[in-house]
């Protein structure tokens, strides 16, 4: 059996070097040897401030050539909201700037209570995505229309879209009623790439306190209560690995340290999985 050390590639996400520009967090990634980075071009919040990316044609050209001087590709672009009111033409702009980014994946949320919209909108802005050959990763999250693993890929399945798939984040599969079952039997066609942090047995469950602890007190993996051995022996074994761990404490030290500390984590838990794996 090779090891999963080998096959794995690890991505740097926006939210655990949230502070830096896009040049310095594609630095970061290649220093530390993640093979891709996360960026933002949207806000995730309303009171959230726009990101200069989107519009700024001469930090998109730096942004570019960062990742051809680094070899560090882009993983995802945040974030689309699936709103009833969704009109994917809106985010040409979002997709251009994506695609001149060479990115891989959008991160899509699902904010729409009505099933059969959801699925038509996820499906429509599949579509529209393709064009500029990026996948729709629906990510499930306990406090929105989305909320486990079986939903998420009931939608994905339902557009019908062959670049839809499903984001499973390893703090909101442990705060969902989402099985391990559930990614084992998840095809490897809809999956591509998985965020881990770590987290706590014990948590405020209201949709306030998930929404605080997921923006800013998540746990370094391997520091938490989450099994996540058990999720990254679930995945297929060359599935990307993302870092996703704002934390307010871990905030207070340099981008490139909060960066090692996180890959480092990620790295040993592969390591006690194949071993694990091994040893079964």
């Amino acid at each position: 059996m090779q090891p999963e050390s080998k096959q794995r590639q690890y991505s740097l996400s926006f939210l655990t070097v949230a502070d830096v520009s896009p040049v310095e967090a594609i630095q970061i990634a290649a220093e530390c040897g993640y093979a891709q980075v996360g960026l933002r071009l949207l806000p995730a919040a309303p009171n959230e401030a726009d990101y200069p990316i989107l519009t700024d044609a001469t930090l998109i050209r730096e942004t570019q050539a960062a990742l051809a001087d680094t070899g560090v590709k882009v993983a995802d672009v945040e974030i689309i909201r699936l709103t009833p009111d969704f009109d994917g033409q809106k985010y040409i702009q979002f997709l251009e700037v994506a695609e001149q980014l060479g990115a891989k994946h959008i991160l899509i949320a699902g904010n729409d209570t009505e099933h059969q919209r959801l699925v038509e909108n996820y499906a429509a802005f599949c579509e529209l995505s393709q064009q500029y050959h990026l996948s729709c990763d629906l990510e499930f999250m306990p406090w929105t229309a989305v909320k486990n693993l079986q939903h998420a890929q009931q939608i994905v399945t339902q557009s019908g879209q062959k670049n839809a798939a499903v984001l499973i984040d390893s703090l909101h599969f442990d705060r969902s009623d989402s099985t391990l079952e559930q990614v084992k039997a998840l095809p490897t066609t809809q999956m591509n790439y998985v965020q881990l942090c770590d987290g706590l047995a014990e948590y405020d469950p209201s949709d306030e306190g998930l929404i605080k602890i997921a923006r800013s007190n998540r746990l370094v993996p391997g520091q938490g209560e989450i099994d996540l051995i058990s999720l990254i022996r679930a995945l297929p074994k060359d599935i990307t690995l993302a870092a996703e761990v704002p934390n307010l404490a871990l905030a207070k030290r340099p981008a490139l340290q909060r960066a090692q500390i996180n890959l480092q984590a990620i790295q040993q838990l592969v390591a006690l999985a194949e071993a694990d794996a091994i040893a079964g």
